[in-house]
């Protein structure tokens, strides 16, 4: 199990580098990586990209922590998942620093990251959708090294306030919200509920609309002394007088429109439970659905071979353009880092031209420090890449980019529609199977492709 949080960085990217870089706190920095920067130059690293971002916004970096379950997993493994974190959550676009602190009951990771990234210099958008996504990215790795999972319970999507009113002792709101609920569920019309609200001892004022209405929508319930609103502030946004007329509006139209029930993803009904067996009528019931199961999985498959077959493409077809992705993923990764030392050494070069034929190298280099090492460090891992210096092109190189960022995403589509329609044959295959009293086939033909190492969303 695994907690994630994240706070941005405004001012001393160095002084919050350092820190997570303590040599007693990362075993003698054993536990130190980093993307599209040296730890021992980040800071600079980020103010260079930074210098080349459009948005006005005092975010200087990003700080991710991971914290783990005391005693669940080891300080390599830990390491391990804060760096396949990092590279899921950032995508190859981002520098950034991660590091596992070992000191403390618990091992947790640090990740600072630059809150612009190197290719199109766009700040990163902290949001709650961005850390939902954080927190599900780090949830699965947590899955794939069979660490455990925070669960969401019943309260998802609550509103803080909301919870902290619950948690106050203040439950009678909560009861409002359930009261309401019910109310609308049994309503044909906002008139309806009213009187349903009233009949479980409500006082109601504010109900009416108009401009001389009141606002808000309030109820007190019986034994109560005061009034609770309808708005987003009290009760939620779900519970406002327009948005509970809409609802009881929504429900009625669903229900004036009858679906053609659809049996192609339903499971065949167990028949064994004690409720059939006394049941004459229930094992009708059972044996006609299915039948209507069984009828459309063998209507849309053809035949039973036919379908062991399309699940076998199927699955073949969505593995290939997994591991294709993953590729990419490596690929677009290591051209991003590229890209972002290529202009790192191309825009310092005259720098470093210039230290070389001054006067006073010392007071040059003094005046001109971050060039100086920009320059070198992106030399440096340019040469190590085997990237020639001379003819050095930056936008084939980003042409290059663009193309491999369109192909993942294309093969994105492809192998979780594969996924899906896979989901749905093996489905089709289970019920026939079930229906026809076989023995199910050979699992490694009906596979999803594998789920280890998920590619990056």
């Amino acid at each position: 199990m695994a907690v994630t949080k994240i706070h941005a960085i405004t001012a001393t990217v160095d002084k919050a580098v350092a820190y997570i870089c303590n040599p007693d706190k990362t075993d003698e920095s054993i536990y130190i990586s980093s993307y599209a920067c040296a730890p021992e130059t980040a800071a600079i690293d980020f103010k260079y990209t930074l210098d080349h971002c459009r948005e006005n916004s005092p975010n200087k970096a990003y700080h991710l922590i991971q914290a783990f379950a005391p005693g669940e997993v080891s300080f390599d493994e830990a390491h391990q998942i804060g760096k396949e974190l990092a590279d899921k959550v950032l995508e190859g676009k981002f520098s950034y620093v991660v590091t596992t602190h070992i000191d403390k009951g618990h091992v947790h990771n640090h990740i600072i990251f630059c809150a612009a990234d190197n290719i199109e210099h766009d700040k990163y958008h902290d949001c709650k959708q961005s850390y939902y996504r954080i927190r599900k990215l780090s949830d699965e790795l947590c899955s794939e090294h069979n660490l455990s999972v925070i669960i969401p319970g019943g309260e998802r999507g609550k509103k803080y306030n909301e919870w902290q009113a619950d948690k106050n002792s203040a439950a009678w709101k909560t009861q409002i919200r359930k009261d309401i609920n019910a109310a609308i569920k049994s309503s044909s019309t906002y008139e309806e509920f009213l009187l349903l609200m009233r009949a479980k001892g409500y006082e109601i004022k504010g109900e009416t609309f108009g401009e001389d209405a009141l606002k808000f929508i309030s109820f007190r319930p019986l034994g109560k002394d005061r009034f609770v609103r309808g708005s987003i502030k009290s009760l939620g946004k779900e519970y406002t007088k327009e948005r509970i007329k809409e609802r009881i509006e929504l429900k009625r139209e669903r229900k004036a429109v009858i679906p053609k029930r659809d049996y192609a993803n339903k499971r065949l009904i167990d028949t064994s439970d004690e409720k059939f067996q006394n049941s004459p009528g229930l094992q009708r019931w059972a044996a006609v659905e299915n039948l209507k199961i069984a009828a459309q999985a063998y209507n849309e498959a053809g035949s039973i071979k036919e379908l062991e077959q399309k699940i076998a493409t199927t699955a073949a077809t969505g593995k290939e353009a997994k591991q294709t992705v993953r590729k990419l993923e490596n690929r677009i990764k290591d051209l991003a880092e590229i890209i972002k030392y290529a202009e790192q050494y191309k825009a310092n070069k005259a720098y470093n031209i210039a230290y070389k034929k001054s006067k006073n190298p010392d007071a040059y280099f003094r005046k001109h420090e971050s060039q100086i090492i920009l320059y070198g460090g992106a030399r440096r891992m340019l040469e190590q890449a085997g990237i020639p210096l001379k003819g050095l092109n930056i936008d084939k190189l980003k042409a290059e980019y663009q193309e491999l960022t369109a192909q993942k995403k294309e093969l994105t589509v492809t192998y979780k529609n594969c996924e899906k329609e896979l989901k749905s044959l093996n489905r089709k295959l289970e019920n026939l199977n079930q229906y026809l009293g076989r023995t199910e086939p050979t699992k490694s033909a009906q596979e999803q492709p594998d789920r280890d190492n998920n590619p990056s969303r």
